[in-house]
């Protein structure tokens, strides 16, 4: 390049006028060349790097999101079996352990909510009459209140709603006219009344309801079609009593829904554990791992973008102890790790599955295995509820002393670990915000001088929590993207930098060597205007 240029300048300076253009070009472009060579190369790295980072850090999020849609589809934990659903329907509440589960349930009635009718009217703007009324649930009564503004059957429907006292009201249009259907929520203490207390006779009181003085032969309000009742079921041959029909606190770990009643028929709820499907689950989580792990190795390698990154490097030493991981956190000496099911790490960090120990632990202690790839929570006390979302607080072994319930005008109180819990509601807890335990809460529902929380954070907490640590505000993954987006900054700023000085060295350049033509084309003239005297001097000597 420099012999070139330089050619370029003999030539042009032999000649009698300059290319000052591309003279200036060459020029610049000849001293701009390995800085400019120097920019690209790192631009192009850097960009290699912010791509690879990506793909590290998005591997490691698709690898935990797959796992978390495994596990939410509820193919790897045990469910609850019914041997009626067309009486009883079951489904397993996050992270419950239902392992040997054997109830039996009679129901005997299911839950009902009241419900009303009134006679046809013409139609929904058909006038019901001024006045007021009283709507009355339980112990909470609010009054109605219809005048110009709204005295029609929809106005009336639309009133009844407005109360805020979880009636619903409608209008059912048939070939007699439009009627008002008035319902309320299920079960017995969700009966309601509503009373006219001002109007004229025969209007307002056509949509009235007494229970106290109601005569379904002689009815002259709304009809009574259905009685608010609570539905009946016998659970293990205890009578339980309950508003609605779909429930979660009367076998552990389980949402019970009654579809029908059948007085005397017994239910058995069992459960079912999806042996085969965890022991593929393991087998597919090591195929998973060493195809994630190939993508990190070949950007740590000897050749790869990240070999010298401290982020990565990171994230491949924490994923290196996942087999070493407690994922659970049991006491009778179950298995806790990926190790002692058979998993194991070779010398290149990929994983190998010993299938004759995963068969033999599958045998010995299905459920042990079942855990590690379901985060639970669980107290070892019935009077202490765990109350915060499942995955939500760092897995361990946590201890409450010297809990008492909240009554009137008190709130619950419990010591955490040894340390200070802050109230939530009248009958939680939750522990300090700075605390390891940050997220628990629980529910105090009786005194308890000690009782044990048990945080399983399974396979997919453990992962989420190195996401979680290296992507953090202050995560090594952060501090790398940090870094390499500065060091982007940085090469656009010298880019820059340097198309400044290159603008400036050519307007340099140009300046010089317009200069230097005007002074050629001086010389050019005073070459010819000597060339014609010596010429006319020597044609006089001649003479």
């Amino acid at each position: 390049m420099v012999t070139s240029v330089g050619s370029s300048i003999l030539t042009a300076l032999g000649a009698s006028s300059i290319d000052t253009a591309s003279l200036v070009d060459q020029l610049a472009t000849a001293a701009i060349a390995t800085k400019t060579k120097t920019l690209t190369d790192r631009e192009t790295a850097n960009t290699a790097k912010v791509s690879d980072l990506g793909t590290a850090v998005s591997s490691i999020s698709t690898f935990s999101s797959s796992l978390s849609s495994l596990i939410s589809g509820g193919s790897l934990f045990t469910q609850p079996t019914s041997s009626n659903s067309s009486v009883v329907s079951v489904s397993a509440l996050a992270g419950s352990r239902l392992s040997g589960l054997s109830s039996t349930i009679k129901v005997e009635r299911i839950a009902s909510a009241q419900t009303m009718t009134a006679a046809a009217v013409s139609s929904a703007a058909s006038q019901v009459g001024l006045g007021t009324m009283e709507l009355t649930v339980g112990g909470q009564t609010k009054t109605i209140t219809i005048t110009s503004a709204n005295n029609s059957l929809a106005g009336l429907s639309q009133a009844i709603k407005d109360a805020g006292l979880g009636v619903s009201a409608s209008i059912v249009t048939d070939s007699s006219g439009a009627r008002l259907v008035v319902k309320g929520a299920t079960g017995a203490a969700n009966a309601f009344s509503l009373k006219v207390t001002s109007g004229t006779p025969g209007e307002l009181d056509r949509f009235a309801y007494d229970p106290a003085s109601y005569d379904p032969d002689a009815v002259t309000g709304l009809a009574l079609q259905q009685q608010a009742q609570d539905a009946q079921l016998v659970v293990d041959g205890v009578t339980v009593n309950k508003a609605t029909n779909s429930f979660s606190d009367v076998i552990p770990g389980v949402k019970i829904n009654l579809q029908s009643a059948a007085p005397g028929t017994t239910v058995t709820i069992g459960s079912s554990q999806p042996v085969d499907a965890i022991k593929q689950a393991v087998s597919d989580f090591v195929a998973a791992y060493n195809e994630m792990k190939g993508t990190l190795g070949a950007m740590t390698g000897a050749n790869g973008s990240l070999r010298s990154d401290a982020g990565i490097r990171a994230l491949v030493t924490k994923l290196g102890a996942i087999t070493s991981t407690h994922l659970t956190y049991a006491t009778d000496g179950s298995p806790t790790t990926l190790a002692e099911i058979g998993v194991s790490t070779n010398r290149d960090g990929t994983l190998t599955l010993d299938s004759a120990k995963l068969s033999s632990v599958m045998a010995s202690n299905p459920s042990a295995v079942e855990a590690m790839f379901n985060p639970g929570q669980r107290s070892d006390n019935p009077l202490i509820q765990v109350t915060n979302a499942v995955g939500s607080v760092k897995g361990g072994v946590y201890t409450v002393t010297n809990a008492t319930p909240g009554g009137p005008g008190t709130t619950a109180q419990a010591t955490l670990n040894g340390g200070y819990t802050l109230p939530l509601g009248t009958t939680g807890v939750q522990a300090s915000f700075t605390s390891a335990a940050a997220g628990l809460a629980f529910d105090v529902l009786g005194p308890v001088g000690s009782a044990t929380i048990t945080i399983d954070l399974g396979l997919q907490g453990a992962l989420d929590a190195i996401k979680t640590e290296l992507t953090g505000s202050s995560g090594q993954l952060t501090a790398s993207q940090t870094r390499l987006d500065n060091e982007k900054e940085s090469i656009t700023d010298e880019k820059d930098k340097l198309a400044a000085r290159d603008t400036a060295y050519r307007a340099q350049l140009t300046a010089q060597y317009t200069r230097m033509q005007s002074a050629l084309s001086a010389f050019s003239s005073t070459q010819s205007y000597l060339s014609q005297q010596i010429k006319l001097w020597t044609n006089d000597s001649s003479s």
